[in-house]
């Protein structure tokens, strides 16, 4: 039989069709080759693949063969040496089933593929209502982790076939950690919980890593597997409805990518592993971390190998999830340049990689062909060289501000270490505000924690007064929301959150406290909510040019877009303080915390008191 007949009768799935196994001297299909399994004759048989190159021998092992390890659960090696595979016939279409790889005769492997994974260790510990009628174990069968293959799944069925997203320029990204930001931990409930964050006015939310982490209490940053959801947030449909439910709301959806490293559970790495770390012949990872501040396994994205597998990670999420983009963790990663030690190497690690930048390009290019809406944020911290060439291919860069706003916040302005002005697009360099600028995410201390343990004071005014400290809080984000560009913030920082990040081990669990929407916490949250309108509803927001002050107690930026002008001024010092500022042009402005007219006679000079703060336009903003 002809190769091209043979793939004729593969892909119709007719009544009258051909095994492969028949025709040995036949390489499996291109098209049949993305990794996982393929499911023909309306799921009655179904191919097996695993790319595996080197290796001697592979056994597929599984429900439809008792996990037997025998002679006929040989894998067929393609003439190309890499890639395995094996047509299993006679299965049942309404069965699930289970399935390993055993390679070489010790190693025993999950699909890499699988979009679902069995964990004898961590599955006991989800409840059924998290993940209801989850498989069983095939206990005392087989070891370690295990694949599913699936012919009839539940199919979700979109709401919101396509969603128009937000002008990146104008968005309000919501950080959040399912595990963290509710008792439940369950997209269900994330669902129900959506009105807060739609009355809080948010445009976007930016899932913690949500693919298959090793444990089940993780932050996500260990991940094993690309293509499974982990079970410990709830089903794959349930992430969907969640994802179908924000964009019904127009909210984006963003997920925390990690595709610097895998962890040990990973079986690309498993296959080529020695001596605690992956052998020289590993096609994705390299032997030792070349940067200094890799965990796990580091991957090596300039080998081909890498580069399909992490497209087809990406596809996957865009086109089975409709997920709106990405914030890629640890992206300077992506390099083979060898910068040493985080001791002795830090400035050859933040330097200029073009190599790095080709990586970059060329993903970013790749994940554009899928979808060119779609949103690729990098959390980089490089040189602005190098930041400004990946800006200007359409790339948004992580912009952190944490220790400035922070130094604000708690009130100490001396000597410029409350220095915001890194906040402006054009002191990187930029032509256009592609950062991402916060004052809080995942991995930076509570603003409320500091300004409560460590705030300043003088004789009638204390920071470490609650309600003091908040609406320090709300004088940053007066500057944060109006700043050019696109913002994030991180769960609970818009009710002054005050838990430290070092409770319970940084990456541990931390106290859910829903019980701070009340009182002067939720005025905060209502403060939050009107700079947020504003920030999306004038887009002057957007992409202004601006002079600025933002180094001393008393910060300002003029924005101009057009004849448009809006002015941010506050003092962040613990004293009163005399304002001046001579670009200002006198006449009518209007007060957009007050909701009143002012009049400037000669541009704007007034005594602020601390925390004090205006949000002046020429006309009343939106």
């Amino acid at each position: 039989m002809s190769f091209c007949l043979l793939f004729i009768c593969l892909l119709s799935c007719k009544k009258e069709r051909v095994s492969i196994e028949q025709h040995p001297d036949v390489d499996i299909p291109l098209e049949l080759k993305s990794g996982g399994v393929s499911f023909i004759d309306d799921g009655k048989s179904a191919i097996f693949t695993l790319l595996a190159p080197g290796k001697k021998s592979v056994k597929l092992l599984g429900d439809f063969n008792n996990f037997s390890d025998d002679e006929a659960a040989e894998m067929t090696q393609n003439t190309d040496g890499e890639l395995w595979w094996k047509q299993i016939d006679h299965l049942d279409p309404n069965q699930i089933y289970t399935y390993q790889f055993l390679v070489d005769g010790n190693i025993k492997i999950a699909d890499p593929y699988t979009q679902l994974v069995l964990d004898p260790a961590n599955d006991p510990y989800i409840s059924p209502e998290t993940f209801p009628n989850l498989l069983p174990y095939p206990i005392g069968k087989t070891t370690g982790l295990v694949s599913i293959a699936q012919y009839k799944e539940e199919t979700y069925h979109w709401k919101i076939d396509k969603f128009n997203k937000p002008n990146p320029y104008s968005l309000v990204i919501y950080e959040l950690l399912v595990r963290d930001f509710l008792a439940t931990h369950h997209y269900q409930t994330l669902q129900d919980t959506l009105s807060y964050l739609t009355n809080l006015g948010v445009n976007a939310v930016e899932l913690m890593p949500v693919n298959e982490f090793e444990g089940n209490l993780s932050w996500g940053y260990n991940p094993s597997f690309y293509f499974a959801p982990d079970k410990y947030y709830g089903t794959k449909n349930e992430l969907k409805a969640f994802i179908d439910k924000c964009h019904a709301h127009g909210i984006a959806v963003i997920i925390d990518m990690v595709l610097n490293h895998s962890f040990g559970q990973s079986p690309m790495v498993q296959l080529y592993f020695k001596d605690n770390q992956p052998t020289v012949n590993n096609p994705w990872f390299n032997v030792t971390p070349t940067h200094p501040f890799n965990v796990g396994y580091d991957m090596n994205h300039e080998s081909e190998y890498t580069k399909d597998f992490v497209k087809k990670v990406l596809k996957f999420w865009i086109e089975e999830y409709k997920i709106d983009g990405f914030r890629f963790d640890l992206s300077k990663g992506f390099t083979q340049k060898n910068s040493g030690t985080a001791e002795n190497n830090v400035e050859e690690w933040s330097a200029y990689d073009p190599s790095r930048i080709a990586i970059w390009k060329d993903y970013n290019r790749f994940i554009r062909s899928v979808d060119p809406t779609s949103y690729v944020i990098l959390e980089h911290f490089a040189e602005d060289k190098e930041e400004l060439e990946l800006a200007n291919d359409g790339m948004f860069l992580w912009n952190n501000l944490n220790y400035g706003f922070n130094e604000a916040t708690m009130g100490w302005v001396d000597i410029g270490q409350s220095d915001i002005s890194r906040m402006i697009y054009s002191t990187h360099g930029f032509t256009a505000p592609n950062l991402v600028s916060y004052m809080e995410s995942h991995d930076e201390e509570r603003l409320m924690f500091k300004n409560l343990a460590y705030g300043n004071s003088n004789v009638s005014y204390n920071v470490q007064d609650l309600k003091t400290a908040l609406k320090r809080v709300e004088l940053a984000a007066a500057f944060l929301f109006t700043a050019p560009g696109p913002k994030m913030i991180w769960q609970f920082g818009e009710l002054g959150y005050d838990i430290s990040i070092e409770q319970n081990g940084r990456t541990g669990e931390k106290p859910i406290r829903w019980d701070y929407n009340q009182g002067d916490r939720r005025n905060l949250y209502e403060a939050f909510s009107r700079l947020i309108h504003l920030k999306k509803n004038n887009s002057i927001f957007d992409d202004a040019a601006v002079q600025y002050q933002l180094r001393d107690g008393v910060k300002y930026m003029l924005l101009t877009k057009g004849l448009d002008q809006v002015l941010v001024v506050g003092n962040f010092d613990v004293v009163a303080k005399e304002v001046s500022i001579g670009e200002v042009t006198g006449g009518l402005w209007y007060d957009n915390i007050k909701k009143v007219s002012k009049t400037l006679t000669q541009g704007f000079k007034e005594t602020l008191a601390p925390g004090q703060y205006y949000i002046l336009s020429k006309q009343a903003l939106n």
